[in-house]
């Protein structure tokens, strides 16, 4: 057993959100019982005790959207490489990258975003992977790495037409390969979607084809209407709109995650409604991809699943957070905007898509949840309560702030120590790895 005491716990328990002098206990894999000092007073004295000394305590956080593979980008320089628009960051970047990753970067990119969520308290993992230079094994590599450093995931890889036929029914394959091996891990820390890219990157046949052979209750996670480039597509070459094209093709339902849905009408919110289809909002990629920006407050308004993840751009959901309603205001000029939003994505409606695919409840608090827990380094300086504890997170708490982070009662890091990975190790494997990557991409 392990008890956390001396915490301010934000429990995310709409019974009981807030406890200033707080306790929590862990008993395996989840968490026995929850309550202030005297509550959990009678706690075995053999269990493990961590003093969180008055520090924010929270459920771990949970990444609807990223992209392990772009781990190995960061500082990359691609010779000629000067985009004009997000067609070009593309296929100028991110597909030159996936299509010169072997295994053995695949694997260095998986540890290393463990290594990088661990410290900014991301203990769920919904990732959309691409490595066209090797498709077959990728997502096992990555499955493996993450279930080593302790994390939860829902794996997928990004079926495409962009590279030819052979390289389609490579990623083909790989989804049903690995969707048949995530049904069959009992853990609760595995599962599998399958991933579609784009649908201006999809033929009408690898659509049909994909939604006719997907095992019966696994859903699909697409990129959907990013760019408006993406819209024309579906407009020129299928007269309709993009969500209207996936709703007419099946690829719609209550296990399907659309990923940024910037480029959408009224209608097509009506679709992805009527078909229960979840929406991953993903801000400071729409920022810095220069592609716009989504109706939030018209999808919360209409009562969408909308959540929030980087899309690969960070491993800190408290830094994405706080994008949320600096987009939203900057976008349409009113300081109001999706003032409420930012927290309700993250920390509710974020737990919401997971227990679609997780046994375990997750992102709360409370007896018999998963026992992923966060300790942030965070001291209010002002009054804190359940009230006001999002602009705390907003303009107080951030990611490296986390000092101690456990996921399914295993401490992955305990005072910004990694107790599992190294660290140091582990990046100089990906400097060694990154420097190859890039001398193959401009060559």
């Amino acid at each position: 057993m392990l008890l956390i005491e001396n915490a301010r716990l934000l429990t995310r328990d709409p019974a009981r959100p807030y406890i200033e002098h707080g306790a929590l206990l862990i008993d395996g894999k989840l968490i026995a019982a929850v309550g202030d000092k005297a509550e959990l007073a009678t706690a075995p004295p053999s269990a493990e005790r961590i003093d969180a000394r008055g520090r924010l305590v929270m459920p771990g956080l949970i990444n609807a959207h990223h992209h392990i593979y772009s781990a190995l980008a960061r500082g990359m320089a691609i010779d000629g490489y000067a985009p004009r628009g997000f067609l070009d960051i593309l296929s100028g970047l991110w597909w030159r990258l996936d299509r010169a990753l072997g295994l053995d970067d695949v694997r260095i990119s998986a540890r290393l975003n463990a290594i990088d969520c661990i410290k900014c308290g991301v203990t769920t993992i919904f990732d959309h992977h691409a490595s066209y230079g090797a498709v077959e094994g990728s997502l096992f590599v990555i499955a493996e790495e993450l279930q080593a450093a302790g994390l939860r995931s829902a794996l997928c890889y990004e079926l495409s037409d962009r590279d030819g036929a052979g390289k389609a029914q490579a990623a083909f394959a790989e989804n049903l390969d690995f969707i048949r091996h995530a049904a069959a891990d009992d853990s609760d820390t595995l599962y599998a979607l399958f991933g579609l890219h784009a649908s201006f990157t999809l033929s009408d046949g690898s659509i049909s084809r994909a939604v006719q052979d997907i095992p019966a209750g696994v859903g699909f996670h697409i990129h959907v209407a990013e760019g408006a480039d993406d819209l024309l597509h579906a407009q020129r070459f299928h007269d309709c709109r993009v969500v209207e094209r996936l709703h007419r093709s099946g690829v719609l339902g209550p296990k399907t995650i659309a990923a940024h849905c910037i480029h959408v009408d009224e209608h097509e919110l009506e679709l992805l409604k009527d078909s229960d289809t979840m929406i991953v909002h993903n801000p400071q990629s729409n920022m810095g991809n220069a592609v716009g920006c989504p109706p939030l407050p018209q999808m919360l308004k209409s009562g969408l699943l909308a959540g929030l993840g980087t899309d690969g751009y960070t491993a800190d959901m408290l830094e994405s957070m706080k994008a949320v309603p600096l987009l939203h205001k900057h976008d349409s000029g009113d300081c109001a905007a999706a003032n409420d939003a930012a927290e309700l994505l993250l920390f509710a409606n974020n737990p919401r898509i997971a227990a679609r695919y997780f046994r375990t409840p997750l992102g709360v608090l409370q007896a018999g949840a998963a026992a992923d827990v966060i300790i942030c380094d965070y001291d209010p300086p002002t009054p804190m309560s359940a009230a006001n504890a999002g602009g705390h997170l907003q303009f107080g708490v951030g990611g490296r702030d986390v000092s101690t982070t456990i996921c399914g009662g295993r401490v992955l890091m305990r005072e910004r120590r990694l107790t599992g990975l190294d660290e140091q190790e582990t990046c100089a494997k990906g400097r060694e790895q990154a420097a190859a990557l890039w001398r193959r991409v401009n060559a």
